[in-house]
């Protein structure tokens, strides 16, 4: 009996190395074909979340792209502690697995030769939530748009605000939107592009608030979750309610682009500007 059980377990190791099950539809498909086509489903579409220095390497020509502000991290001024660990060793076993040191990459690059500033969050650092350091990056990166009059993209995937650092996560909704509305006054675009998911205090703050809102399909954006809607209302929500294509028919956004298609779309878009 213990010989057979190791062969089953073996098998599915071995099969698991070979497809990948997509979340929507369960179809089975080889991981290669998976990641030939962006991390997209080809049956059905669904957009599978990618880390920032993936989509960087699909947005910015390459060679171009050079990061700044790398050495911003999360600052701790609660000393939080939740019933498994603290804040603070979470913070560094998700810097360690991550190599990452917050939940956004900053940098400049060029789309097709265009020179732009990117803020790109990354989902695997702590669900991409908004701490002071991620504000931080925002902040320094709108400066540095600001100063040298490049457009600025910011990538959005995150559940909302870092509840750990208290209200200084929530004053980096104001923080953020401050430096972005700076840029009208040197005409700089602001172009914000959702991906899945865009919730909570990243959705009520910068997500919203571009130039040109810009989602990929069936992403998840919203501000609370479904449940704690049809509770407080009492009725049940549409199935599509929150999705990129809700959004869409209801105005909230401008267009949806797939991954595939993005950065020639941001390039006509940047193009326009540049007239």
């Amino acid at each position: 009996m213990a010989w057979f059980s190791k062969s089953k377990s073996k098998k599915e190791n071995k099969s698991s190395d070979i497809w990948i099950k997509c979340p929507k539809c369960e179809n089975h498909i080889f991981k290669e074909d998976w990641s030939n086509n962006l991390n997209v489903c080809p049956k059905c579409n669904f957009h599978s979340k990618i880390s920032a220095y993936e989509r960087i390497g699909l947005i910015l020509d390459s060679g171009t792209f050079e990061e700044i502000n790398i050495s911003i991290y999360p600052a701790d001024p609660l000393e939080f502690v939740d019933a498994k660990e603290s804040y603070k060793d979470k913070v560094a076993k998700t810097r360690k697995k991550t190599g990452l040191n917050e939940s956004i990459v900053t940098g400049v690059g060029k789309i097709n030769g265009i020179k732009v500033v990117v803020a790109v969050m990354d989902f695997r650092f702590m669900g991409g939530s908004l701490g002071s350091g991620t504000g931080e990056k925002i902040l320094q990166a709108s400066n540095y748009s600001y100063d040298k009059k490049i457009p600025f993209i910011i990538f959005s995937a995150s559940g909302g605000a870092r509840m750990h650092e208290g209200i200084l996560s929530l004053m980096q909704m104001a923080k953020t939107c401050a430096g972005i509305a700076r840029l009208d006054e040197r005409k700089v675009p602001f172009i914000s592009v959702l991906t899945d998911p865009t919730t909570g205090g990243v959705s009520a703050s910068y997500a919203m608030v571009g130039d040109l809102n810009i989602a990929e399909p069936g992403a998840l954006i919203g501000f609370a979750g479904r449940r704690v809607i049809e509770n407080t209302i009492k009725q049940k929500l549409p199935d599509d309610f929150q999705t990129s294509e809700y959004l869409l028919e209801h105005g909230f956004i401008d267009f949806i682009t797939n991954r595939s298609e993005m950065k020639n779309k941001l390039y006509q878009v940047l193009s326009f500007y540049n007239r």
